[in-house]
């Protein structure tokens, strides 16, 4: 019998150590800090069109089409909140406040699409994509890669630290991931609800240049305020070179309304320990599993 329970916990043990790599694949921080520059417009941005960069992203096998970048983090954001990490309030903190979670267990399948911010650097691959969570912190972006819903790629823009973002709402895997019908719009205003904390659904038709939303959000013990500003005359109310154009629009609506929505954000509160502060409670590791399983093991041969 007490063989049989010692080979029980040599089989569930890997579990300890499948959860703490998973823990680490949630919090790692896969790009450099990010400052920002000291000569960032009052936007929190350099507009990309004015520079030979564009407001439409490359998607791979397309022919040259894209997918816009309907949602900036301003560079006049909390210093913090623009390094991407979810460790300290970074970034990725933020987007999980927001309902946002890397990629289920940290796949990611497909080839990376490609923008040019005009800062220099060309067509660079995206940061990372980021998928609704559904509640779910931990899991919940598997079931967005399964059901389809709102989701996101960002890139940093190198000479001003501000981020871009292609936002869009899509349909389950078995329909291909396609865009729903509106859904580059719609995503956007999703997600600046969700950012803003909005008690109803942005009314897409209704948003103007000059629209403006702000809310807070928390998660890990910090607190964010955003404040949503609708921009126009930065991206093309058009259909030209916009990639699921057919299903996305049609005679009577554009598949981008050519508004941006910048999301200037702020720490309002956050944990005393700051540095110590991990949105996931630690997990223990395998060479401490195997520490566990040989005191068990001494102690039946006690």
């Amino acid at each position: 019998m007490a063989s049989t329970s010692l080979l029980l916990f040599l089989l569930c043990a890997p579990a300890l150590s499948f959860a703490h790599s998973f823990h680490e694949l949630q919090a790692r921080a896969p790009s450099p800090l990010w400052r920002r520059a000291s000569s960032v417009p009052p936007e929190g941005f350099f507009d990309p069109t004015q520079s030979g960069g564009s407001m439409l992203t490359v998607a791979p096998n397309t022919g040259g089409l894209g997918e816009p970048l309907n949602v900036i983090v301003s560079a006049h954001s909390d210093s913090t909140v623009l390094v991407d990490s979810e460790d300290n309030g970074g970034l990725r903190n933020y987007f999980l406040s927001v309902g946002f979670g890397a990629e289920c267990l940290g796949q990611h399948a497909g080839d990376a699409q490609t923008a040019n911010l005009g800062d220099g650097k060309g067509q660079v691959n995206e940061t990372s994509e980021l998928r609704w969570d559904y509640g779910d912190p931990e899991l919940g972006t598997c079931q967005e890669t399964i059901k389809g819903g709102n989701h996101f790629r960002y890139w940093y823009q190198a000479n001003s630290g501000a981020i871009f973002m292609a936002t869009s709402y899509e349909l389950p895997i078995q329909m291909g991931h396609d865009i729903i019908f509106n859904g580059y719009n719609l995503g956007r205003d999703w997600l600046v609800g969700n950012a803003t904390a909005q008690s109803s659904i942005i009314p897409t038709a209704n948003v103007t240049n000059g629209t403006t939303y702000s809310g807070q959000t928390s998660f890990g013990g910090f607190t964010y305020k955003t404040d949503a500003l609708y921009l126009s005359g930065i991206l093309s109310n058009s259909s030209q070179g916009v990639n699921h154009d057919l299903t996305v629009g049609n005679n009577n609506t554009l598949p981008v309304d050519g508004f941006v929505a910048v999301l200037t954000i702020s720490i309002v509160s956050k944990p005393q320990a700051a540095n110590s502060a991990s949105p996931l409670p630690p997990m223990p590791s395998w060479s401490l599993a195997v520490a566990i399983v040989a005191a068990f093991a001494l102690s039946l041969s006690a």
